[in-house]
């Protein structure tokens, strides 16, 4: 082509080449793809048109009706009145084996979904673009409400999504966006004739969708891609389709029992993480002064314990206190078994969410035990989610769910709904799991807003596994919503979430737990915090008793020279026993690995003198920890 050199070619399929691959883009149409890219070429106009058709609800009797049902099937929102097709209107037709068969289609709104609320009020022009696009009346000029609230809901059977693969936490979290007209107007078909996927154009640092044919077109047949393209599965493609093609999935067993044990090697193998060889437990003299290698600078400026010192000599310590995980458990142990650590083989059990709510089954059986919100991987147990969801909602039960990522923390892309089309289609985003939303919390009165949301963090020290020795530090860290609790404005942050120390120009409020206990106690008179405290360290037990109690890596591994220190947070919720009294019952919303102790440090001093005490020495007096185990 002219003007354009070979090697800028091959510097495309070097930066490209792999996610084009990955998407099942052909090569034939690479070079041309480029070049469209390059020169911003959208010639899709010269081949396809749009074509407004109306639907008929009831089609003559004397029609099959199992074709009516496929035909339906077919269709984006049955029941609309008007319906959109594209079409090839090229009088020589599509041939799928001419390099230039491959179109751009562009993004009409690219957006994270906390900012689409903001968006829709703020930016010019845009409301009224996708109220158009999603057949939704708006007239005027100044943003509605009730045509935003619309959209939001609406926007899920528009949607597509990508992921950055580089770049912070927050940068990783998924990108949506809603194609143009062209695009939006592509319907789905089981036998769809074009391809779609979204490129991530880095030259130009703009995602585009690429659009190619998947068999030779003649003029006038439909453009249809399928929605669920890729899933082969029938009943994992009934779930994915139901945002158009609405479906009960009752007769599915909602039951979810703990996995089989081939799910918990295959995470081990992915994690590349190698199990220890048995070692015998290490022995010191009790007088002896360890050396400390570490990387994490709150331990550096706080340990002060006269029987830690620090070393920058990894090979020579006696504790190796790092801040990322370690993976080859196996060389430890068989080169320095009496080099401790702060952390066990297969903890991830506990600190990824999927595995935290299967091991938890081993307490509660396929329903979950009391202190974990029922909880779903949507990747594994989607159609079982659904089938609950469905039940719920038929019995008139609250459905509102949060769904999560299964690795993320401080809430990233962690959102709240009751529409089912909006956990449906989060799954294609990233590794989610579903949680029921905790709908009857207990709430803490703050005096400048009102009754409020609250989540407690406890830091425990796992000491051993065989015996299970286990500790709570006495001080827990309190965080709070900004506004009053109600179950709605489910995108309202500061009233839902509780994690405000990361939120810019967000305020956060502050409450020593000393100073928390006798408010909580004046607000609930009938409640002591002794008891309450009891309930949450037996919750703390039956989990840990339950992440041991299978050998690695189907549990935590029972490795001599390990601890570690883990942040708990954890909710309130009311519940009802049997004999209608009203409980208090906690509700473990996840496990953190290497938590961030600076509050922990800046107000007790002591806390890492403490928790090495507690971990390494096997000394607890004056610590101020509580055993649990």
């Amino acid at each position: 082509m002219e003007g354009e050199s070979p090697e800028e070619y091959t510097a495309f399929v070097a930066l490209h080449g792999a996610a084009l691959s990955a998407s099942g883009v052909p090569p034939l149409y690479w070079e041309r793809l480029w070049h469209k890219l390059e020169n911003e070429v959208f010639d899709a106009g010269e081949f396809f048109g749009i074509m407004q058709v109306e639907e008929v609800e009831e089609e003559a009797e004397e029609e099959d009706n199992e074709e009516i049902e496929e035909e339906l099937k077919k269709k984006p929102n049955p029941g609309n009145e008007l319906c959109y097709k594209v079409i090839v209107t090229n009088e020589n037709g599509l041939q799928a084996a001419n390099p230039n068969s491959i179109f751009l289609i562009d993004h009409a709104w690219t957006y994270r979904v906390e900012h689409a609320r903001q968006q829709l009020l703020q930016v010019p022009g845009l409301l009224q673009r996708m109220a158009n696009l999603m057949g939704i009346d708006f007239h005027g000029e100044v943003p509605d409400e009730g045509v935003i609230e619309q959209v939001l809901q609406e926007m899920w059977k528009y949607n597509q999504t990508y992921q950055l693969s580089q770049g912070t936490a927050e940068e990783k979290v998924p990108v949506w966006y809603i194609m143009d007209e062209f695009g939006s107007r592509i319907q789905h078909s089981n036998e769809s004739t074009f391809a779609t996927a979204p490129l991530f154009y880095i030259p130009q640092q703009i995602a585009y969708t690429v659009l190619w044919p998947l068999r030779d077109l003649e003029t006038g047949e439909e453009v249809t891609r399928d929605y669920a393209y890729g899933e082969t599965d029938c009943l994992i493609r009934k779930c994915m389709l139901l945002p158009w093609v609405p479906a009960e999935i009752l007769d599915v067993n909602y039951s979810t029992p703990e996995p089989s044990e081939d799910h918990y090697q295959t995470i081990l193998n992915k994690n590349k993480e190698t199990l220890p060889v048995a070692i015998n437990p290490p022995v010191y003299d009790k007088n002896k002064i360890f050396r400390v290698y570490t990387d994490l600078q709150q331990v550096l400026g706080n340990l002060k314990h006269p029987r830690f010192k620090f070393t920058e000599d990894e090979r020579e310590a006696d504790i190796l206190y790092n801040f990322s995980h370690f993976k080859d458990y196996r060389k430890l142990s068989e080169e320095r078994p009496h080099a401790m650590l702060n952390q066990f083989p297969c903890e991830n059990l506990l600190t990824v969410k999927d595995c935290l709510a299967s091991i938890s089954r081993r307490v509660g059986g396929a329903e979950g035990p009391k202190w974990l919100p029922r909880t779903f991987n949507l990747h594994t147990e989607f159609p079982e989610f659904i089938s609950y969801f469905q039940q719920r909602d038929r019995r008139g039960e609250d459905n509102h769910w949060i769904c999560k990522p299964w690795n993320l923390a401080r809430s990233l892309d962690t959102h709240i709904t009751n529409n089912l089309n909006i956990i449906i289609r989060h799954r294609e985003s990233s590794p989610k799991v579903v949680s029921k939303y905790i709908e009857s919390p207990v709430l803490f009165h703050r005096e400048d807003v009102g009754m409020v949301k609250f989540d407690i963090r406890y830091v425990v020290l796992l000491r051993s596994i065989k015996p299970l020795k286990l500790y709570a530090y006495d001080v827990f860290w309190l965080r709070f919503s900004n506004r009053a609790f109600s179950l709605d404005d489910l995108d309202d942050y500061e009233k839902h979430f509780t994690v405000m120390n990361y939120a810019p120009g967000v305020t956060l409020q502050q409450v020593h737990c000393d100073e928390f206990i006798p408010l909580f106690e004046k607000q609930y008179p009938e409640y002591s915090w002794k008891t309450v405290q009891a309930e949450i360290f037996k919750a703390f037990a039956e989990l840990f008793q339950a992440a041991s109690a299978k050998p690695a890596p189907f549990g935590i591994c029972d490795y001599p020279s390990s601890r570690a220190v883990y942040a708990i947070d954890l909710m309130l919720k009311w519940d009802t026993t049997r004999d209608g009294k009203r409980t208090m019952q906690p509700q473990i919303l996840e496990v953190n690995f290497n938590p961030d102790c600076d509050r922990a440090c800046k107000y007790h001093p002591t806390f890492f003198n403490d928790v090495f005490s507690t971990l390494f020495l096997d000394e607890t007096d004056n610590c101020h920890v509580t055993d649990i185990i």
